[in-house]
């Protein structure tokens, strides 16, 4: 009893409950668990985070089949693979996690997978080259994206059970703030270690820690206390997910959220050009590569608690204004480079230009999920989750082709394109009608 006092003494504290504690939007039995579920998905999200940036499909699992002389086909296929995969196949599983009136042993089996093909990862660096290298890592990043795939739809699932609505922004906020840090001190060991790992041992190393966080959090996870839900919608996961996608003919609501979702992937497509255009300008390796995983650490440990927040009070709000700043910035920083950018030092407005738009992505990111769970119900959580990810992967499979347009226009004049689109996606977020209050 002293132990649950303690634990819902410090939720308070940190959600800034007083005299009420908010149980809105899940089961009346989840009220009194609330507090140590809160604190148990929050430890599970740090891990897994963390575990990204350690084993990131952008930097760390590049340098891996580089180091064994893989061809450069396969360093190509890690993003699209990483992202894709992780979103599209969502559709198919969400009536297969729907029959299930306990969802959280889904997540706890989606970390479990992911851990072990990161610690396989470390078998590759030290057993494969070459090509072998390039297919063995290829094959293990596809069962692992797709395991984050069904992770992902029963973590928001569970979450929509065991969390409240005005707390959900706040849990993913901590989240990100506090896998930011860990960033943070990632970017400056690249930065001051002169770019990369000393041996193969080192990045060995670092897919191990990886893979333990990622099954501590399975672990952790398997301690919350979920209420059983709602199984209807379960059955054959083809002809559900072909019925679930009637959904975006039949729901305004969710048809319109789906849209301006699509026009905000142009946040994270953005990300990439930044670090083109930074490393096209200043001629930096891989320590000027850090610098930007430095700012990007801090850029998400210093806003996501505060776009947590204001998501608990309108994440709508928060869609309109981070998507908002990254098409001001971007398109500022194509007229500035078209321009000749006059003035301060390029390394110096460029740094500063990735710290912001990491700044205005952790808020779209924030306030996406947090509208996306607010605005479901416990009957149309899954499939909403399921059917949104199913478009955007295929949205961010075609937004490969803004890499052919870089190539063909220049980098800066396709950040400049992407900002239109952040701020399509901007007024698109003006126009979804408020979920939170």
């Amino acid at each position: 009893m002293k132990r649950q006092a303690w634990v819902g003494s410090f939720y308070d504290l940190v959600t800034g409950d007083e005299d009420a504690r908010v149980c809105k939007d899940i089961p009346d039995a989840a009220c009194h668990e609330q507090p140590g579920n809160f604190f148990l998905q929050l430890a599970s999200l740090v891990c897994t985070k963390i575990g990204d940036e350690i084993a990131s499909a952008k930097l760390v699992l590049p340098w891996l089949l580089s180091a064994a002389g893989a061809p450069a086909f396969f360093i190509g296929l890690l993003v699209p693979i990483r992202e894709s995969l992780s979103l599209m196949p969502q559709l198919f599983v969400a009536a297969a996690i729907r029959a299930r009136p306990i969802r959280k042993w889904l997540w706890v089996g989606g970390s479990v997978v992911q851990g072990l093909c990161v610690a396989a990862f470390a078998g590759v660096a030290l057993a494969l080259e070459g090509a072998a290298a390039g297919w063995a890592v290829v094959g293990l990043l596809t069962v692992f994206a797709i395991a984050r795939g069904v992770a992902s739809v029963a973590n928001k699932d569970v979450m929509g059970k065991t969390v409240s609505k005005t707390r959900r922004g706040t849990l993913t906020g901590y989240a990100t703030a506090m896998a930011g840090l860990v960033t943070v001190f990632l970017g400056a060991w690249l930065q001051f270690g002169d770019g990369t790992p000393n041996d193969v041992g080192g990045i060995v190393a670092l897919l191990l820690i990886a893979a333990g966080l990622w099954l501590f959090a399975a672990a952790l996870f398997a301690g919350v206390r979920e209420t059983p839900g709602a199984t209807s919608g379960g059955g054959d996961a083809g002809r559900e997910a072909l019925a679930s996608l009637s959904v975006l003919a039949t729901d305004r609501l969710f048809r319109r959220f789906v849209i301006t979702r699509a026009l905000l992937v142009s946040t994270a497509l953005l990300v990439p050009f930044y670090a083109v255009l930074a490393r096209e300008q200043t001629g930096a390796g891989l320590g000027g590569l850090g610098a930007l995983l430095v700012a990007a650490g801090v850029a998400a440990t210093i806003s996501a608690g505060f776009w947590g927040r204001m998501a608990d009070r309108s994440s709508r709000d928060v869609l309109r204004t981070a998507s908002g700043v990254a098409g001001l910035l971007s398109l500022g920083i194509a007229a500035w480079q078209m321009a000749g950018s006059p003035g301060l030092p390029d390394g110096v407005v460029l740094l500063a230009a990735f710290f912001v738009i990491g700044i205005a992505h952790a808020g779209v990111r924030i306030g996406r999920k947090t509208y996306l769970v607010d605005m479901a119900t416990a009957e149309t959580r899954a499939t909403y989750v399921a059917v949104s990810n199913t478009v955007i992967g295929i949205v961010l499979l075609m937004g490969g082709v803004f890499g052919a347009l870089a190539g063909w226009i220049g980098t800066a004049e396709t950040i400049g394109i992407l900002g239109l689109f952040c701020l399509a996606g901007s007024i698109g977020a003006q126009r979804l009608e408020e979920v939170t209050r």
